[in-house]
């Protein structure tokens, strides 16, 4: 019994709306309109960074409307760091690098609580350095290899 796939075991614990309004409450946004624009263009950003079966498995996580944005980017061949990602909001949504960066903290928090601690471990080792602090986790050091 406990051993067959469950029927859609991908439904989001948050709607749209009640992601929007925690988007708008993490990153204090005037109207619900300038939250939805952060959520989109984040999780654009975030569907070009991320790619295998964590980014199905977060898209899985999310509510439709949030899924969509993430899964209509095409991967991009190089990953950016952290703050390359950050730069890269910036430049594409037409702001400064600090409301870039508070943007997507209040996103990613948000799309955190929702991947769950195992899935978010994997996305942190899929991408490279600088977005633990992004999705508001520690930024633990990776293993420096030994020098010869």
């Amino acid at each position: 019994m406990y051993d067959q796939p469950r029927a859609n075991p991908s439904q989001a614990a948050m709607t749209f709306d009640q992601m929007l309004e925690r988007v708008r409450y993490e990153g204090a946004h005037p109207t619900r309109e300038r939250a939805e624009e952060s959520v989109r263009a984040v999780l654009a950003a975030l569907g070009r960074q991320l790619t295998g079966g964590e980014r199905v498995d977060l898209a899985q996580c999310l509510p439709v409307e949030a899924a969509l944005a993430l899964t209509a980017q095409i991967p991009v061949t190089e990953q950016l760091t952290g703050w390359g990602f950050v730069k890269d909001l910036a430049e594409r949504t037409s702001t400064t690098p600090a409301v870039a960066r508070w943007d997507t903290g209040a996103v990613l928090s948000v799309v955190a609580r929702l991947a769950g601690p195992d899935l978010l471990a994997r996305i942190l080792r899929r991408l490279p350095g600088g977005y633990a602090l992004l999705f508001g986790q520690a930024e633990l050091r990776r293993p420096e290899p030994a020098a010869a």
